[in-house]
């Protein structure tokens, strides 16, 4: 199973189907990227949309607020006491890794890690 369209690229996906020889790759996405979604329409590629959520997912709430480190406070600490995961999004690549430590700081419970699309590929290998 794949979940990373963009950076688990065709040469990794044939690796791993040389390692067996009957296997089936299921690649997940939010949004198809282009090759995917023409592959699908071509036929090359099969593809199925899943249009209803899973039996018990809360919804997505979105808050628009000024910054405030109360808020990020309250907001992560509300979602982690409900067995939940928080994404706080940054928009800079430069300065990420000073946002995650601030974000620590004020919720030091918490589990951060920091992902963008500039980090070495081999990160992404473990």
């Amino acid at each position: 199973m794949i979940d990373e369209e963009q950076r688990f690229g065709v040469r990794h996906k044939e690796h791993l189907k040389k390692l067996r020889l009957l296997v089936d790759v299921l690649t997940l996405t939010a949004t198809p990227i282009p090759r995917t979604l023409y592959m699908s329409l071509v036929g090359t590629k099969d593809m199925s949309t899943i249009n209803t959520p899973p039996l018990g997912r809360k919804p997505v709430r979105t808050v628009v607020a000024e910054a405030s480190d109360s808020i990020i406070r309250q907001a992560i600490v509300k979602e982690l006491h409900r067995k939940g995961q928080v994404f706080f999004i940054h928009n800079r690549v430069k300065g990420i890794e000073a946002v995650a430590k601030k974000v620590l700081q004020l919720v030091p419970e918490a589990r951060v890690a920091v992902g963008h699309g500039q980090m070495p590929a081999r990160l992404w290998s473990r």
